[in-house]
């Protein structure tokens, strides 16, 4: 068996090769710009709140509600029903340009919460000193909480991109492309198991080397 999964990586090398790219391009694309909505959104959250620097409890709940509701719908319910919004924004459903609309649509809302969980772990104390310093609020956000959380949202988009990781496979049913188009025609409807196995053992490099990162990057921010 490990001869023919060996034979399987040398003969396919290219494929592999061109596959990973793709996935790393869908990944990397995806979470640039989820992280940008993320962000906001996980910062509105939590200022928002009630008794915090811009509390609106009206915009809160109203927020609270849309990213409750977005995280609730599959993946694969997502990527079929904005079919005509990722044509219009990409003019494209298919390749990895196709995928990238529904990976942020999917990923966006998932950040936001991550973000909010790292930033909620801020010592209030600290937020209430700097007020009390005359600090203004753009400085609190920018200076205060996003620098106290720094080590908590490293790890959100740690587990954000090991989520994108399994995403983009998911994707690749849909004539995405990346490793999980590959396992999908070769390793599932051509009966190549062989090409299955490679790639579900990238996927799960790919995933220990993120997390590794991850933790890593986490680890030297904490000791700052």
């Amino acid at each position: 068996m490990l001869d023919s999964f060996l034979d399987s990586l040398i003969e396919n090398r290219v494929l592999y090769t061109e596959a990973l790219g793709e996935t790393a391009a869908m990944v990397g694309w995806s979470l640039f710009f989820s992280t940008l909505i993320g962000l906001f959104l996980g910062i509105c959250l939590v200022v928002l709140r009630p008794n915090h620097i811009y509390a609106s409890l009206t915009l809160y709940h109203l927020l609270n509600t849309v990213i409750n509701i977005l995280r609730s719908v599959p993946f694969i319910i997502i990527l079929i029903a904005i079919i005509p919004i990722t044509k219009w924004i990409v003019h494209t459903t298919i390749g990895v340009k196709g995928a990238i609309v529904p990976l942020v649509f999917y990923t966006a809302p998932y950040i936001a919460r991550l973000i909010e969980s790292a930033l909620l772990e801020v010592n209030p104390g600290v937020i209430e000193a700097f007020q009390a310093m005359g600090a203004s609020r753009r400085q609190i956000i920018w200076k205060v909480i996003l620098k106290e959380a720094r080590p908590g949202i490293v790890l959100s988009l740690t587990i954000a991109t090991i989520g994108l990781i399994g995403a983009t496979a998911m994707a690749g049913v849909m004539g995405a492309g990346g490793l999980g188009d590959v396992a999908i025609r070769y390793g599932y409807q051509r009966w190549e198991p062989d090409v299955m196995y490679v790639c579900v053992i990238i996927l799960i490099l790919l995933v220990q080397l993120m997390q590794s990162i991850g933790n890593w990057v986490s680890k030297k921010l904490r000791k700052h």
